[in-house]
């Protein structure tokens, strides 16, 4: 069998698996239908007022996409990892054709596919609920892609050095909490300590968000040290930085358990 036909069985294996967990399908789509409902319809952006959700709706729309691209590849993956830890399966994978890289690669599309569709379910909702007005871009299909091929490489680097599903998600939590409102996604820069912004930089949540703005709010984006208001660059950066932590987290994946 050939690379794609491997990475193929590999992804209708991993597709069918997570259908079949009826309270990770429910969840998957549910978290961002809250977020966008506590966010977006109770707390609301209030554009004359002061302090955080003072910019108009459409500002926000890279820190609702970010929620579900930043946290769901951490657990999924993070947690299909330890699962296959506890479980032996890394020994078993050590005896097929089937590589790291390709197992890795087969549970980054899926996480594609179903962050995909919770993404057009959660920009339908912030439409919907916050009227917000923004650019539907084509470059939204590749910032989410990779976001979540990068976010997929960094959980299979957590899965594979935690000790447990309960240290995944733990440390999953404790990684994206920090890089969710520290990344330009919710919170502007201009709110944070001046000698705080270029720290922003070493997040690379930032240049999903700031990338994402740009396609869709480009008026909207904050200089910040020098960076570019258009989109293209921070998917160039955004590309190199998933090849990067893909790389490492298909390397960290354990050749036996």
């Amino acid at each position: 069998m050939t690379a794609p036909g491997r990475i193929r069985a590999a992804f209708v294996a991993a597709w069918l698996s997570f259908l079949r967990r009826r309270t990770a399908v429910f969840f998957t789509f549910f978290f961002p239908v809250i977020i966008v409902l506590i966010f977006g319809a109770l707390v609301q952006t209030q554009p004359t007022g002061g302090g955080l959700f003072t910019e108009p709706a459409a500002y926000y729309v890279p820190g609702y996409l970010a929620v579900v691209v930043l946290f769901t590849p951490l657990s999924r993956v993070g947690s299909e990892v330890a699962r296959h830890r506890e479980g032996g399966q890394f020994e078993k994978l050590a005896t097929t054709p089937l590589s790291r890289w390709e197992w890795l690669l087969a549970q980054t599309l899926v996480n594609v596919a179903i962050i995909g569709l919770a993404g057009l379910l959660l920009l339908g909702l912030v439409v919907l609920v916050t009227g917000a007005e923004i650019a539907f871009s084509p470059l939204l299909i590749p910032f989410v892609a990779l976001g979540v091929a990068l976010f997929c490489g960094v959980g299979a680097l957590i899965g594979s050095l935690a000790s447990s599903q309960d240290g995944v998600i733990a440390a999953s939590n404790g990684i994206a909490l920090p890089l969710l409102f520290l990344s330009e996604t919710f919170v502007p820069p201009s709110l944070l300590p001046e000698w705080f912004r270029p720290a922003i930089l070493l997040s690379p949540l930032t240049y999903f968000s700031r990338g994402v703005r740009a396609a869709t709010y480009g008026p909207g984006i904050e200089p910040l040290a020098g960076l570019p208001t258009a989109p293209l660059p921070y998917l160039g950066i955004l590309a190199a930085l998933t090849v990067v932590f893909f790389a490492i987290g298909a390397a960290a994946l354990p050749r036996t358990d």
